[in-house]
């Protein structure tokens, strides 16, 4: 049988223009050599050095990010770190790709969810939906998802692209991939959303992604401020990627993984926590730290708050490629 489905043109929605906007760009952009918050951290160097010697023997820097990680202004250091060719594949679940695809185009982005969610109206809003005709376009040219996306918005030479990391990802041809789970952005509320197009999309940046995951020997895994996308596409790339290392007698076990994040780990991260224990349950914990790490490689934990880790990361990577 087919059950009853919500009718999308029953929506009502208006322009960005009416929405109240919590972050302007001009107040977060973090630009090198800018102002910073005070952060140190032990693994900070520790990470610095396994990227630079990565960069330097040609293997993968590869780093999926929350959405929080563009809304903390770090575009512009993700960026200059694309331009070298230093990070090799920048990934993002869906929720980025809006903020970055706001903050473009009209140098604003987020809104209040319980102020907008109460009345009916949040989400609702027709300038970001724009994000789901660049998808649907790039999915019929083959291209991924944040290909798609950098590619709309340079064509429509957005005002503020210049901090768009989708952009320059289009434009310096590194990946920026976005691994999206329908229903869960506020553009599959509206009706010129097609699923399958962004399936599509977001399933060839997987496979793009992975393919950054076979040449992750020597290299560097960053998971920074995603609690489940990041963790789950990486293990399912890393397992594809060793299937076939396997078969060509090699092996993908000796890199370097890190985990930025916000919650209290503990001071045991060689062992996974116990199944009673909360912890347990934070993915990034047993699947990045423990797990794909256990035949060789090495992991580090970075409690802190992605305004001052970020910065602290990338201020520590330029001191020793400039030196």
């Amino acid at each position: 049988m087919t059950f009853p489905q919500f009718d999308r043109s029953q929506l009502v929605i208006r322009p960005l223009a009416e929405r109240i906007h919590d972050l302007m760009r001009d107040k977060i952009v973090k630009r090198p050599g800018g102002p910073r918050v005070p952060f140190e951290h032990p693994a900070i160097p520790i990470l610095a050095d396994a990227i630079v010697a990565a960069y330097r023997n040609g293997k993968s820097v590869i780093f999926l990010c929350g959405g929080h990680v563009l809304r903390a202004g770090n575009g512009p250091l993700l960026i200059d770190l694309m331009r070298r060719g230093i990070l090799t594949n920048l990934g993002f679940n869906g929720a980025g790709a809006i903020h970055d695809f706001e903050l473009a185009m009209i140098g604003q982005t987020c809104e209040s969810v319980a102020k907008y969610v109460s009345e009916g109206q949040f989400g609702l809003w027709s300038e970001t939906a724009k994000l789901n005709d660049a998808v649907a376009a790039g999915a019929r040219d083959g291209l991924g998802f944040g290909e798609a996306a950098g590619r709309y918005i340079e064509a429509h030479a957005y005002p503020f692209r210049e901090t768009s990391v989708l952009a320059a990802g289009y434009r310096l041809k590194v990946p920026v991939t976005v691994h999206v789970s329908i229903g869960q952005d506020i553009v599959h509320e509206h009706p010129n959303c097609d699923g399958a197009a962004i399936g599509a999309a977001s399933y060839t940046d997987f496979l793009i992604f992975t393919q950054s995951v076979t040449n992750l020997e020597g290299g560097v895994f960053l998971n920074i401020g995603t609690a489940v996308m990041g963790p789950e596409i990486y293990l399912k790339a890393l397992a594809m990627a060793r299937n076939v290392a396997h078969q060509r007698g090699e092996t993908i076990r000796k890199f370097t993984t890190g985990v930025f994040d916000l919650p209290d780990l503990g001071t045991d991260l060689s062992h996974e926590a116990p199944k009673h224990d909360p912890r347990y349950y934070f993915r990034p914990f047993k699947t990045i730290l423990v797990r794909t790490v256990a035949d060789g490689g090495q992991s580090h934990y970075v409690q802190g708050d992605h305004q001052g880790t970020i910065p602290a990361l990338y201020d520590a990577i330029m001191a020793r490629i400039e030196s």
